[in-house]
């Protein structure tokens, strides 16, 4: 978890000793001095990064997707479900929801896919799921051009009913 980037050493320390195990099941000083060891190996290897990484182009396809009405959130949740949440607790709170399109999103276990060099999948759709099988797939093209346009090769078969994937990504979060 300290290689996706998305957690704070302390905020991993409450995940490991408060929320994924019980209360007292595992010693927070060890906990804590694990993560210490591995954030001290992480700062390590992010020296090595190149200048653009495979992450940086996401960082950038993300932000092109919000600005063609696409509600996409990095690391949305642990699992589906939990992205689908995530995605209609940001589109419930967007300023413009007629601008809104659809959303993308990939979960906390395609991010642990992806940090295990395995590739990232995408989930996406429209804001009406009565609108699947056309603005679904128009979600789908603009979750693949921005992902293309920013130099990351796209797996897709064109359809909704199958997600879209970067299944050669090589995960270097700063």
């Amino acid at each position: 978890m300290v290689r996706s980037g998305f957690y704070s050493r302390d905020r991993l320390l409450e995940i490991f000793t408060e929320e994924m195990y019980a209360p007292d099941e595992l010693d927070p000083a060890e906990v804590s001095a694990e993560l210490d060891a591995q954030f001290t190996q992480y700062e390590e290897e992010k020296q090595s990064y190149p200048p653009t990484t495979d992450c940086d182009r996401l960082d950038a396809a993300f932000k092109m997707m919000n600005e063609r009405g696409v509600v996409a959130i990095q690391n949305a949740g642990y699992t589906q479900s939990d992205g689908f949440e995530d995605v209609g607790e940001s589109y419930n709170q967007h300023p413009n929801k007629e601008s809104v399109l659809g959303y993308c999103f990939y979960h906390g276990q395609d991010l642990e896919r992806a940090v295990n060099g395995v590739g990232l999948y995408f989930a996406f759709g429209p804001v009406d799921p009565a609108d699947e099988q056309t603005v679904g797939i128009e979600v789908g093209n603009i979750v693949r051009d921005s992902l293309e346009r920013n130099g990351l090769a796209v797996e897709w078969d064109g359809t909704f009913e199958n997600r879209l994937s970067v299944p050669k990504l090589n995960w270097q979060k700063r």
